[in-house]
């Protein structure tokens, strides 16, 4: 019998939870010899080794020694890292994919739904994502850049594709952040089959590199028969991402907001990014006003302290004040500081109230003039009372 590749893929150990380690030796003759070790094996065992059979009899392989090693994965988690390690064994070709049962999709989202906290989850690792939604934060990102290893990239692609097509985030958007063009389209062909709702696109500088991704995108939808809008997010982190922040924005109409990577773009300037911002404050407010001269949002960074809410908080009530509708997060608990924060206060609430009743009842009178109080009320001050209303409404404030 001769033995030839082995593939690995997944994790184990003490420390590793919801995940598994796959090794698959290609073999000349023998038939599949499956071995398992795992805590829950007197339980779910059968179960395990029935699905691994499953996934290696729909990925074509009829000879081969596995050796699994669990730590407690699902399904989707099982058939990501059995057809990973399959891969790497050189077992199998473009197009060929273990199973995975498909849940239904969620409604489409809105180009203008609230994007208040976006909570980033590393690609690689299964045990933040089934709890995910219930930390209630409006969007997931299911990341596949910077929190994954160069040399698990292909793993990790895979392991988001089950996730999306498997894992249900109750209200969540379905982001995920691609790597950076052209590696990035390689993340593309293997997730957009699975109608993720936003792709990040990150360290873009250029019109070119956005309309490159929804060039790519277009056609995979169409490949896969995928009829929803698929949203784009370009990250800019750079100071010429900066200075063609608007060119960007307007660059297709599927993008739908614009946000900052303020690690990137503070080493591009070669300085220390700091806890009040004020060496990214041109950066920051280029981008709101390049965004919202394009029609799409601006979304702040991510605050990295974990530890220091109060510093968030002061954080995230100077990104409102200039004119941001959210930001990313890197914690769970930094979601509700996030809320608070970007939430319109019950006496600007109030006010925006009576702006808008007053300029109703001018209009029922055919009053050119409308007042509130001692103050004369301006066309633009009832449009911003109006659309902090609609906001307040969105968030269940009004």
């Amino acid at each position: 019998m001769t033995r030839s590749a082995v593939g690995e893929a997944g994790h184990w150990g003490k420390d590793v939870r919801s995940d598994l380690h796959v090794a698959i030796e290609r073999r000349d003759g023998g038939g599949v010899q499956v071995g398992l070790e795992s805590r829950v094996a007197p339980y779910y065992g059968e179960s395990i080794l029935a699905q691994v059979r499953q996934e290696l009899g729909a990925l074509g392989i009829r000879d081969a020694q596995v050796t699994i090693h669990d730590e407690g994965a699902l399904p989707f988690v099982i058939a990501a890292r059995v057809e990973a390690a399959a891969r790497r064994a050189g077992f199998t070709g473009e197009g060929s994919r273990a199973t995975v049962e498909k849940m239904a999709l969620p409604p489409s989202s809105a180009r203008d739904r609230l994007r208040r906290s976006r909570l980033y989850l590393p690609g690689s690792e299964p045990k933040y994502f089934i709890n995910a939604g219930l930390h209630g934060p409006d969007a997931v990102i299911l990341d596949l850049e910077d929190s994954v290893a160069r040399s698990d990239k292909d793993a990790a692609r895979i392991l988001v594709r089950n996730t999306l097509r498997a894992v249900d985030f109750g209200a969540c958007e379905r982001m995920v952040r691609i790597n950076q063009v052209p590696l990035g389209l390689e993340d593309l062909a293997e997730i957009i089959g699975e109608a993720p709702d936003l792709i990040l696109i990150p360290k873009v500088e250029r019109p070119e590199q956005v309309a490159e991704v929804d060039r790519m995108i277009a056609e995979l939808k169409a490949r896969h028969g995928v009829e929803r809008t698929i949203w784009l997010m370009p990250i800019l982190e750079s100071a010429l991402g900066i200075e063609n922040a608007f060119v960007i924005a307007a660059s297709t109409p599927q993008v739908a907001g614009l946000t900052i990577g303020l690690e990137d773009y503070t080493a591009d300037l070669a300085v220390v990014k700091s806890a009040d911002g004020g060496e990214s404050l041109y950066a920051r407010t280029r981008l709101v006003n390049a965004a919202k001269a394009a029609g799409v949002q601006a979304i702040d960074s991510v605050f990295g302290d974990v530890g220091d809410m109060d510093g968030l908080l002061r954080w995230a009530e100077n990104s409102r004040a200039l004119g941001f509708e959210g930001m990313g997060c890197i914690h769970p608990a930094q979601i509700r500081v996030i809320h608070e924060a970007f939430a319109p206060t019950s006496a600007e609430i109030d006010k925006a109230l009576k702006i808008v009743a007053a300029f109703e009842e001018a209009e029922k009178q055919g009053l050119a003039v409308v007042s509130l109080g001692s103050k004369m009320i301006d066309p633009p001050v009832v449009e911003r009372a109006r659309k902090l209303v609609e906001r307040a409404k969105a968030m269940g404030r009004a």
